[in-house]
């Protein structure tokens, strides 16, 4: 596991930052948006549509950085890039930025929508 040996706050960052650079490049940001317009606001649809191509964008990303081009390569990133958010505001920031991408904005005004 040579990625994880000088793997340290400024590496996850860097890989971060990258990540949403490639999300913003001409061709990634154009799929994102006909998926997100394909979705609406409806989270399961942003699920099946969106969260695939953002996984598929980090994926290609990180094995760029050593880790495993797969699902599970993505798992072990994420892994480490949590215990570092808990410490550094940056990969927190960047971390939450990446997860708009495919999270609606969830709307808190509950106007009577909870049955008594």
């Amino acid at each position: 596991m040579s990625y994880l040996s000088n793997f340290n706050a400024e590496t996850g960052k860097t890989i971060l930052v990258d990540i949403l650079k490639t999300v913003n490049q001409p061709d990634n940001s154009k799929k994102l948006a006909e998926a997100k317009a394909n979705s609406g606001k409806e989270m399961i649809k942003m699920m099946q549509n969106v969260f695939p191509l953002v996984m598929q964008i980090q994926i290609e990303v990180i094995k760029d950085y050593g880790f495993p081009g797969n699902r599970e390569g993505l798992v072990q990133f994420e892994q480490i890039i949590r215990e570092f958010e808990r410490e550094e505001v940056d990969i927190a920031r960047l971390r939450a930025q990446i997860r708009s991408i495919y999270l609606p904005p969830i709307n808190i005004n509950s106007t009577n929508d909870v049955l008594i």
